[in-house]
C-alpha cells in the first residue's frame, strides 16, 4: 500500500524524505516531506517529528528516494532508521517500515529485516 501512496510523490531529480503516520486502524494521519540539503542528504528536523507525532500516531513509515537509480542503502540510510526507530520506541510508537524508491523499484528495510 505504502508503494501505491507514496512513489508518486517523489521527484526522481531529487532526493525527498516522507514519513507518514499511521493510527491504530492503519489510517494515514499525518504526512511530512523533508527536502534534500544541498549535498542532496535530507535529514529530518526536529519540527518534523513534533508535527508528525502528534494526535495518535502509532505507527510510521519512512520513505525517500535514491535518483541515482540504486535502491540499496547506504550506511547514512541504515544508520537513520535505526536511529528513527529507537526514538521512535521510546515513544511506544513502531517504525512500520523505511522504504527508499527508484525508477523501476523499492528496497524495503522490513522486508530485507533490517528493522
Amino acid at each position: 500500500m505504502a508503494r501505491h501512496l507514496l512513489r508518486p510523490l517523489f521527484d526522481d531529480r531529487r532526493e525527498t524524505l516522507l514519513l507518514a503516520g499511521f493510527d491504530a486502524f492503519d489510517r494515514l494521519l499525518r504526512l511530512e516531506c523533508v527536502e534534500g540539503d544541498a549535498s542532496g542528504r535530507c535529514t529530518i528536523p526536529p519540527r518534523s517529528w513534533r508535527a508528525l507525532l502528534g494526535g495518535g500516531i502509532t505507527a510510521v513509515v519512512m520513505a525517500h528516494n535514491h535518483p541515482s537509480g540504486i535502491a540499496l542503502p547506504s550506511d547514512a540510510d541504515i544508520s537513520a532508521t535505526h536511529n528513527a526507530a529507537l526514538f521512535l520506541r521510546t515513544l511506544g510508537i513502531d517504525l512500520a517500515d523505511h522504504l527508499i524508491f527508484v525508477a523501476d523499484g523499492h528496497f524495503s528495510f522490513r522486508t530485507a529485516e533490517m528493522i
